[in-house]
């Protein structure tokens, strides 16, 4: 029954998942040199969902009542999907994942492209780029600092360039929304650091979802928190947990950090309960399970109580890192339409 619980639930391939168990990895710093062949994102095979191909990003949950209007769509959602390559490393480049590597990418778009980018592809076209990732182990290096920031800047240059690229052939003036998740998140704060804050560029930003890391309230000096449901030119991010549960080194990573909960849009602390929740989706992507989950602010995190579904008994998670966007998948379409909505008629 636990299996059939954990089959129901887990979004495969999101890694972080409860135990966060660390890999023994016999690499180090020394072989963050081992690339893999870069990508060419002139080339739509090196964008994992693209408006001018069929992709995971064009897939819609449930039973006909939803669709997808990306043909249309006035605005472009930019997406920086999280760490997939969290298996054991390969000796050709064990720090950094081959965008060439089939198996691997069709892992990506099956996980986060299909349960998360699709949010969004209600009111934007869908551009998210596939990139050098960084393995999952840097982030369990923290000990050896400079490798992980080494290897996440490396990362941060393949993303970099895929946006300089899609600014140059597809954006033409159009609105932007930023989306990212886990690993993606570091990446995209940098995107809006060099390409947004105090240029000309932020007059584009429709939002930007920063979604599952911790980042704090000054992270960024120009762009403001979103404290409404359809503010727009603003950022928010919140990560999922355990009602009760504190992480490890809490009172580091999330002191003054922010939580927007994505049942209400507000920052405050007000219980929101399950009959706000607007619908979510688990690992059977067809079915939209009204109710999932409630949600509260909590110390610069999202707590919540266990997800709304049969057999959840068995479940005893203390982090959703995995579902922060599956939770609540229906409240973010409609607050996106919301926001882009208001974008466009201002």
């Amino acid at each position: 029954m636990k299996k059939l619980v954990l089959l129901l639930l887990i979004v495969p391939g999101i890694v972080f998942a409860q135990k966060q168990k660390k890999l023994k990895s016999k690499y180090d710093i020394d072989d963050l040199d081992k690339m893999p062949a870069a990508p060419d994102y002139s080339l739509l095979n090196y964008w994992i969902a693209h408006p001018d191909k069929e992709d995971a990003a064009d897939m819609v949950p449930g039973n006909g009542q939803l669709a997808e209007y990306q043909e249309t769509a006035e605005v472009d959602v930019f997406f920086i999907y999280p760490t997939i390559y969290s298996k054991k490393p390969k000796p050709e480049n064990p720090w950094f994942a081959d965008v060439n590597d089939e198996k691997l990418n069709k892992k990506i778009a099956e996980s986060t492209i299909k349960n998360q980018a699709t949010v969004f592809n209600s009111s934007a076209k869908v551009y998210s780029p596939l990139y050098r990732q960084a393995h999952v182990d840097i982030y369990h290096r923290d000990q050896n600092l400079a490798l992980k920031t080494e290897a996440l800047e490396q990362a941060y240059k393949d993303v970099k360039k895929a946006f300089e690229y899609y600014l140059e052939k597809y954006n033409s003036g159009r609105p932007i929304i930023i989306a990212s998740h886990s690993q993606g998140t570091n990446h995209a704060e940098k995107i809006l650091r060099e390409f947004f804050e105090g240029k000309d560029l932020m007059n584009q930003l429709v939002a930007a979802y920063l979604v599952g890391m911790p980042l704090r309230n000054y992270t960024f000096e120009e762009i403001p928190i979103c404290e409404d449901e359809d503010q727009t030119g603003c950022w928010l991010s919140w990560n999922t947990y355990r009602q009760g549960y504190y992480p490890l080194n809490h009172s580091f990573w999330y002191h003054e950090g922010v939580s927007v909960n994505p049942l209400s849009w507000k920052r405050d602390s007000t219980y929101v309960s399950w009959g706000e929740n607007l619908g979510g989706v688990l690992k059977n992507f067809k079915k939209i399970r009204l109710g999932l989950s409630d949600a509260q602010n909590k110390d610069g995190m999202l707590w919540i109580n266990k997800p709304n579904f049969f057999g959840n008994f068995l479940l005893n998670w203390k982090s959703y890192h995995v579902a922060d966007y599956n939770l609540f998948y229906m409240n973010i379409r409609e607050n996106v339409e919301k926001r882009v909505e208001n974008y466009l008629r201002n």
